[in-house]
């Protein structure tokens, strides 16, 4: 099979790594290139392999994943593989610097097999996938009346339609999905997501996410439904 997504797993622990394994070995459209227990493996490893995806625990010795992380999307720009970070603590400092540092996606580890390897295929084409308590957590950190004038000058910025777009890039929506909700062609969903990510100056799906509950945009559209 040609055009697998090449996979890094990196935890510190062996029995984790090789559950990861069992997951990604029943997907045939992955190949695992290589394993890691800390940060420093996993650059190590980026920098040999050049793999289109690395699974990140956040809480490993020698260097934490969240650093290797950071590291790796400085490095390599725009070139770089698509981190997925999976860890069983869901702290809100966590979620943030996973995401800051260049994340394409936050999982937590009951994440199901089926979430997971899903999220490794839509990391593989740059689009974000984020556990709906992850979610929850975003918005119930973010619900603050006095963003809302911050989301006005965000909302004057964009079309009609941006609008829309950004509102399911928002909630994790892939561009197919959106393009299904919307009724429009998935090319020009990409279209509006290029877009988008120029007018605000953002790099990554992820990067939007965080952005649209920082600047209150998320809570203002629930409040609006």
């Amino acid at each position: 099979m040609t055009d697998r997504i090449r996979l890094v797993l990196a935890d510190d622990q062996a029995i984790v790594r090789g559950g990861y394994r069992l997951i990604c070995q029943a997907a045939p459209e992955i190949e695992i290139v290589g394993e890691a227990s800390d940060g420093h493996e996993a650059i190590a490893l980026v920098d040999q392999l050049q793999p289109d995806v690395v699974v990140m625990d956040v809480r490993m010795p020698g260097m934490d994943g969240l650093t290797a992380t950071e590291r790796i999307v400085a490095k390599y720009g725009d070139a770089s593989p698509r981190v997925v970070v999976l860890t069983t603590f869901e702290n809100d400092e966590y979620v943030y610097g996973a995401l800051r540092a260049g994340a394409t996606s936050f999982l937590l580890k009951d994440t199901t097999p089926e979430e997971v390897i899903r999220a490794i295929q839509l990391a593989s084409i740059g689009e974000v996938a984020l556990s709906p308590s992850i979610i929850k957590r975003l918005l119930n950190r973010h619900v603050k009346a006095s963003m809302f004038e911050s989301s006005d000058e965000v909302l004057a910025m964009l079309t009609e339609r941006e609008v829309e777009v950004f509102q399911y890039v928002a909630k994790g929506l892939s561009n197919t999905e959106i393009a299904g909700r919307l009724f429009i062609a998935e090319r020009t969903v990409k279209g509006h997501v290029s877009a988008i990510f120029a007018k605000l100056s953002l790099t990554s799906r992820a990067q939007a996410v965080v952005y649209a509950y920082e600047h209150g945009l998320v809570q203002r559209w629930s409040s609006d439904t």
